[in-house]
This record gives structure tokens, C-alpha cells and sequence, in this order.
């Protein structure tokens, strides 16, 4: 017999949790004609029961422990939005294990716990969406389980931190420093008090594990994943690559080369002409290559409580479909069935091949760029372009080499023998290229 009606319960009523309650209650008839019975909010629960979230919501709804919910008959759908790894992780489980489906924004737990969380739901016959962990209201994750099964992905380049790209995009249009910039954005709320997990690329990270987790088929272990911030980036480094025809972005990249995987998050300079160059501001970009329908770019907003809420409200959609009609667990939640994954070797970073852009801080003396090319030579590295302006005797100034396609170990062998030579008064500033070789 069918479902007279979904229960749904939210375990934590921040930002998120907000958004995602304030569509299910302003939406209900829409809702209710795309699933075909009533989705309901049963219960949410959140330390804080006092504050002003600005909701109506029914009496009892919320309350102060989360077990209330997991414990709650009447639930079908848990939706946790309370972050962090230990105490998510072990709701998660436990609403697997009681044989509720669940719905997580929760990137983080899923880049470094996914594959015990897809196992246990793929056991248990639940399932487990999490859209709204990837790019906000960017329907990427369904793209990838669905929209785009058919193809063998090849590679995903995302801009998927708005902070970062804020940044960026301001550093390029302003011509301020990083931290001038950093500290507008916080003012401004698109960066927090504490914006490491965003600048130094960690969050990236996080989003890119689980998209090549979904692409490739294969556990990715995010330890092994190679991640870089943007704090380095000056207004020097954007106006060399403006000069040279690119932009610079903070990308996650993954690619499947020679059957192992390639992924990596780090400043990236990009065409200034390609789609990616042109996504400013918080917004974020996924740019996905499959072998038979070539490039699928999704952009959008990349937070927030009503896009990330609209991420959560289509998972809850989805399963509530399902739970209807008797079809959980139609998609995998990995995206490939769990008996047809397959282990694949993450390449390390010093095995890539790039382009490169390096910016080095030198004493204005004779012979110098001659000592740098010798050792990039030696190195077998060759040099496409170059930027040098101006004399000062005696003085520091910058000198900008682009390269053609190195390998990273090489690269990296010859910085660590320029950076030791007497006439740099700084570490070489090192940024990868993504494009054509000339």
C-alpha cells in the first residue's frame, strides 16, 4: 500500500537546516505534486530551541536532542546539517541501521568516512543523498549518478569555494593584496571568522574527493589527495597572467590518465577566454568532460541557505519518490553498484605533467636569468615565455617564466636548487596552467 505521507526530521537548524525547513514548509503543494503525497516536517532538532530562525514552525516540531529524531517513528528521512565527522557519523549510522534514509550536506565526513557510509546504506537498502554537499544548489551530484552515467567521466575541473573565488575575483578587479582582500570579504560575510578550511583549499578538497569518488568508481583517499590555498597569490601573479592570456582560480582537478586518478586542488591559471574564467564572485562552476558527450559545465551559486537547502529538498524529493514507490535504493549512492568498484592507483603529485607559470624574486644582477634558464634546462624544463621588466641595479625585482608541458618532479627538483642560489631574495611563486601547450 502507498505512503499516505513522507516524514521528514533535521538534525541541526543553522543556515542550512533554515533554508531546507523553509522550503518544505513554503512549497508543501509543489512538493506534494512532484512526490504525489504530502512531504512533512515532523521533528528538527537543534541545541538551540530559543532563537529566531524567522519560521513558523508546529508546536512539538522542535526539539533539543537529536535521538528524538532518529527515535521518531513517524521519520522517514533524516537530514543531518550539523557538520563535523565524529557525532554526524555515528547519527548517520544509526539512522541507516534503524532503516531510515538519509540526506547529508556533509562533504567533509563523506571525503574521509564516504565509503563506510555508501557500503552501510547499499547493505541496509537506504538511501543516502547528499546533492548538497558538492556546489551548493549545482546539481552536480545528480549529474554525475544520473544525468551522466552513460559516459566514462574523464576529467572535472571545479571551482567549488566561493570564499576563494570571491577572493580572487576582487584581487583581479581591485588590484589589492590577499589580505586586504581576505579581511573585505569577512566584513562583507562571504568569508568566516576562522577562513582556513576556505584559503588553504581544504574545503576544495573535501568536494573534490567525493566528486571523483562518484566520476571514477573508486574509493579516493583524501590524505593522498594533493591540496594547496591561494594565500600566496599577489597582485603581481594576477597581472603577469593577465599579461599572458589567463586567470587565475583556485580549481579542484581530477582526471583519469592511464587508468589511475589524477586529482589535485591548487591556484590553477586558466584561459582567459575559457567558461571557468568567467565565473567571479561566490558563484561556483563544475566543468565535467565525458567520452561521448564532451563538456557539460553546471554554475551557480555555491552556499547559502536556500541554494544549499534546494540541494537538500531535491535529495529528500528523490527518496521520497522512492520511498513510495517502493524503489529505494534504484541509484547507488556511489553512483557505480558496490560490488563494481574498483580500487585505483592515486597518482602522485610528483608524477603529473602541467604547464607552468613561475614567478621568481631576484637581486638585479648580470648572469642571473642566465643561472635560472641553465638550471631549468638541466632539468630538462623549456621555457615558452618570459616577463622582465625594468633594471634596478642592485635592487629586487621579479623575473616570470612560463613553461611548456614538465613534469612536476622536475620542476620541483629545479626550484629547490634556484631557490638556494645567492641571488633570490624569496621562495620561486609556483602556479600550474591549465591549457594547451604552444
Amino acid at each position: 500500500m502507498m505512503a499516505r505521507r513522507v516524514g521528514v526530521g533535521i538534525i541541526g537548524f543553522g543556515t542550512v537546516g533554515s533554508g531546507v525547513a523553509r522550503i518544505i514548509l513554503e512549497n508543501a503543494r509543489l512538493i506534494r505534486r512532484r512526490v504525489g503525497v504530502p512531504v512533512e516536517l515532523v521533528r528538527i532538532a537543534d541545541l538551540d530551541i530559543t532563537r529566531d530562525r524567522g519560521i513558523q514552525l508546529p508546536p512539538g516540531v522542535l526539539v533539543n536532542d537529536a535521538k528524538q529524531v532518529l527515535n521518531d517513528p513517524s521519520v522517514d528521512i533524516v537530514v543531518e546539517l550539523i557538520g563535523g565527522y565524529d557525532y554526524a557519523k555515528r547519527l548517520i549510522t544509526d539512522a541507516i541501521a534503524s532503516g531510515k534514509h538519509v540526506v547529508t550536506a556533509n562533504k567533509a565526513l563523506l571525503a574521509l568516512h564516504g565509503e563506510e557510509l555508501f557500503e552501510a546504506s547499499s547493505r541496509k537498502g537506504v538511501d543516502l543523498g547528499f546533492e548538497a554537499s558538492v556546489g551548493g544548489g549545482i546539481p552536480v551530484i545528480r549529474a554525475l549518478t544520473e544525468g551522466l552515467a552513460a559516459n566514462a567521466i574523464q576529467s572535472i575541473y571545479g571551482i567549488i569555494n566561493g570564499t576563494s573565488n570571491y577572493i580572487l575575483s576582487r584581487m583581479s578587479n581591485e588590484g589589492h593584496g590577499f589580505a586586504e582582500t581576505l579581511a573585505e570579504a569577512q566584513r562583507a560575510g562571504y568569508a568566516e571568522a576562522d577562513p582556513t578550511f576556505d584559503i588553504a583549499g581544504t574545503d576544495s578538497a573535501h568536494k573534490l574527493a567525493v566528486l571523483a569518488n562518484l566520476a571514477f568508481g573508486t574509493p579516493i583517499n583524501f590524505k593522498e589527495l594533493y591540496t594547496e590555498g591561494i594565500t600566496h597569490i599577489t597582485p603581481h601573479d594576477i597581472a603577469s597572467a593577465r599579461e599572458f592570456g589567463f586567470v587565475i582560480k583556485l580549481l579542484g582537478i581530477a582526471k583519469l590518465v592511464e587508468g589511475e586518478v589524477e586529482a589535485r586542488v591548487h591556484p590553477t591559471m586558466v584561459a582567459s577566454d575559457s567558461p571557468l574564467a568567467k565565473i567571479e564572485g561566490v558563484y561556483n562552476a563544475i566543468q565535467l568532460v565525458g567520452d561521448a558527450v564532451g563538456d557539460v559545465i553546471l554554475c551557480g551559486r555555491g552556499a547559502g541557505d536556500l541554494a544549499a537547502g534546494s540541494a537538500v529538498v531535491s535529495d529528500i524529493i528523490a527518496t521520497a519518490r522512492n520511498l513510495i514507490k517502493g524503489g529505494a535504493g534504484r541509484v547507488p549512492p556511489a553512483s557505480f553498484q558496490q560490488d563494481q568498484r574498483r580500487p585505483l592507483r592515486m597518482r602522485p603529485m610528483e608524477e603529473i605533467s602541467s604547464l607552468y607559470y613561475m614567478r621568481f624574486m631576484v637581486l638585479d644582477r648580470p648572469g642571473v636569468l642566465g643561472h635560472i634558464a641553465g638550471e631549468l634546462g638541466r632539468c630538462d624544463i623549456s621555457i615558452s615565455s618570459m616577463l622582465q621588466k625594468g633594471r634596478r641595479e642592485g635592487q629586487t625585482v621579479p623575473i616570470v617564466i612560463k613553461t611548456h608541458v614538465a613534469k612536476e618532479r622536475d620542476v620541483q627538483s629545479a626550484l629547490r636548487e634556484i631557490n638556494r642560489m645567492p641571488f633570490m631574495s624569496e621562495p620561486t611563486t609556483l602556479i600550474r596552467v591549465e591549457g594547451k601547450d604552444e
